[in-house]
């Protein structure tokens, strides 16, 4: 038997050594890769993290800002050179040893509104190329909180129709629909269109006890029956407290100061008043209204109202045309006034009033008979109406009437006087779409019972007037709000 002796080579156990050592490194190169961009990644998201909470303290630190110098939108530099930003701030730890900066960049509202857009970047030094962006919106709350609010006993008829809040200090008695909350500061009243107590918020279909007891409080569509509830669709509180009418005392003296000032003041004329009529450009045209349309034959004041009239222009003289709308955005009588036209990114508010007051037959009266309307409804556009006396819709209105801002009248009432059936069926008109708010001290309505007046009033209420009114508008708070906040 013949046994083969087979040789090792020399040089297998050094090929060996030598793959598996190249295999070894490899994987050793994969693992400290691997942990290098591992903690690069954990440095990174710390940088990330650190980058955004500087950001959010460049909007810290701005709303501090304007909590002392409210009207202050250049980060204090116009003490010197009143620059428009951005404005970098530097950003220590604990120590006092820098790591960041964040830059800012403020956009001041427009005029009248309360809303501030602050754009904040944080960055890091230890990584300057990475930040993080934040864009916050803040406001300080107007008087418009509600669509309607009143200081009065309120009758709201079946031919109305409400979106958004409605409040009096107080009763309402509501035979429309509504879809925002209706408040009452009462509990219960003597409604003295029936001369019996009722709840403060009440439906005459209702099936709730009457008289009232006095500790219902908190009244929802769900909280009894009787089909007449389902109008409250968003419901019905009472109790609450009363708005503050005497915000508005101040009111017209603040806007004539600044019309003043502004040279968009206009005395009293000869004849009945002025009418302006706005335009797209914004522009105004200024007329003097010199005949009233006269009352037609048996029309008459049968319910005798204060200053009862047709408010319906029969002739007029032009004054001014292609008027300016001041950079104050502030216009201000003291004549009686009709407004109407179309404005296109304008903001404004208009007075009439004499100062000191000279009693109510003499308070000026502001007139919307045809239209007045907004181009934009996000905010752009916004009108002011405030009125010593009222706001009226004369007899010969547009048969569809479309108005659009805030209507206040300080002393007396937002609504159309009486015209009986004597006054021509022509004059009955259909239907008023109102876009803003009503802010009335007497008892508001474009209806009566016998169904003259507007047969269908649609009131809906304008969010934007909340944080963005017209400009010299009262405000409820003194404090930045934050509205919206988000990463860009």
């Amino acid at each position: 038997m013949i046994i083969k002796h087979h040789k090792k080579h020399a040089g297998d156990i050094l090929l060996s050594v030598i793959v598996f050592s190249a295999i070894a490194v490899t994987i050793t190169v994969a693992f400290v890769n691997w942990g290098a961009t591992l903690l690069k990644n954990v440095r990174m998201v710390g940088d990330r993290e650190q980058a955004l909470q500087i950001a959010e303290a460049g909007i810290d630190y701005y709303r501090w800002h304007l909590a002392h110098f409210p009207f202050d939108y250049k980060d204090g530099t116009c003490a010197t050179t009143c620059s428009d930003g951005p404005y970098t701030h530097q950003f220590t730890d604990k120590d006092g040893n820098i790591i960041g900066s964040y830059e800012l960049i403020i956009t001041p509202p427009l005029n009248g509104s309360t809303l501030v857009k602050v754009v904040s970047k944080g960055t890091v030094i230890s990584n300057p190329q990475i930040s993080r962006t934040l864009q916050v919106t803040m406001g300080m709350a107007s008087w418009a909180q509600y669509a309607v609010v009143a200081n009065d006993n309120m009758n709201f008829g079946s031919g109305t129709v409400i979106y958004g809040p409605v409040h009096s200090n107080y009763g309402i008695h509501f035979e429309g629909t509504s879809y925002g909350l209706i408040t009452s500061s009462l509990t219960q009243y003597t409604d003295p269109d029936v001369s019996s107590v009722k709840y403060a918020v009440y439906t005459s279909t209702t099936t709730l006890p009457d008289p009232v007891p006095p500790t219902a409080i908190d009244l929802t569509r769900h909280s009894f029956g009787g089909a007449g509830l389902t109008m409250f669709y968003a419901g019905r509180k009472l109790a609450v407290p009363a708005v503050d009418f005497t915000a508005l005392n101040n009111e017209l003296a603040n806007l004539k100061t600044v019309a003043v000032a502004s040279d968009s003041y206009f005395a009293s004329t000869t004849g009945y008043g002025y009418h302006f009529v706005f335009h797209t450009d914004n522009t105004f045209d200024i007329y003097r209204v010199t005949a009233l349309v006269p009352a037609p034959s048996g029309c008459s004041n049968v319910s005798n109202q204060s200053r009862w009239g047709t408010w319906s222009i029969l002739t007029e003289t032009l004054l001014q045309s292609a008027v300016a709308i001041p950079t104050s955005g502030v216009i201000y009588t003291e004549s009686d006034l009709w407004v109407d036209g179309t404005i296109n990114g304008a903001r404004l508010t208009i007075g009439a009033g004499v100062l000191p007051d000279p009693g109510s037959t003499s308070w000026p009266n502001i007139t919307i008979n045809n239209d007045l309307k907004y181009t934009n409804h996000d905010g752009t556009d916004s009108i002011g109406l405030v009125a010593q006396g009222n706001v009226n819709v004369g007899l010969k209105s547009s048969d569809t009437l479309t108005i659009d801002g805030a209507l206040i009248a300080q002393n007396g009432r937002v609504g159309r006087y009486y015209y009986s059936s004597s006054c021509g069926i022509g004059y009955y008109p259909t239907t008023l779409n109102l876009y803003g708010i009503i802010a009335t001290n007497k008892r508001y309505g474009f209806a009566y019972a016998d169904s003259t007046g507007y047969k269908n009033r649609n009131i809906r209420y304008d969010s934007n007037l909340l944080y963005s009114p017209p400009p010299v508008f009262p405000l409820t708070s003194s404090t930045y709000v934050t509205l919206s906040w988000q990463e860009i």
